[in-house]
């Protein structure tokens, strides 16, 4: 048994499998999903332990991995989880502008009814490209053969 950072990571060329032990202050148990839905076409993976204290994934290769393979899918597994943590960050950062940007794009697909039915205001600022006229307005109605 070839071990690599006793306290985080065991690998086991016999058994073809890896187990990392995470902590999950470090890598959130989403972040751990989103890292081993990555891995699944090429290992089997079971996640395992208490997701408030301590997180242990079990990754078994689907083929027989030599030891190289092995620390090579270790150091994968550790640079989507960074991936998925960066992610998580990222969306609980922007969080409010996106929400903001999808309210704002869904509210201007209602109609100028659905607005007043809404009690909303209809503000139009000025149109100096007027990409605001509609189709008919600018090409007229089209013709029938």
């Amino acid at each position: 048994m070839k071990s690599k950072n006793k306290k985080s990571i065991k690998i086991t060329k016999k058994k073809n499998e890896i187990i990392i032990s995470l902590n999950p202050d470090v890598y959130p148990l989403e972040a751990v999903y989103g890292a081993c839905y990555v891995f699944i076409d090429r290992a089997y993976l079971f996640l395992n332990g208490n997701p408030k204290k301590e997180i242990k994934v079990s990754i078994k290769g689907k083929k027989e991995l030599n030891s190289k393979e092995l620390e090579i899918l270790v150091g994968e597994f550790k640079n989507e989880l960074l991936n998925y943590v960066l992610r998580l960050s990222i969306a609980k950062n922007t969080g409010k502008i996106r929400d903001t940007i999808v309210e704002r794009a869904l509210f201007s697909a209602l109609s100028p009814q659905e607005t007043r039915e809404k009690g909303v205001e209809e503000v139009f600022e000025e149109d100096p490209l007027g990409i605001a006229v509609p189709w008919e307005e600018r090409y007229g109605e089209k013709k029938k053969s």
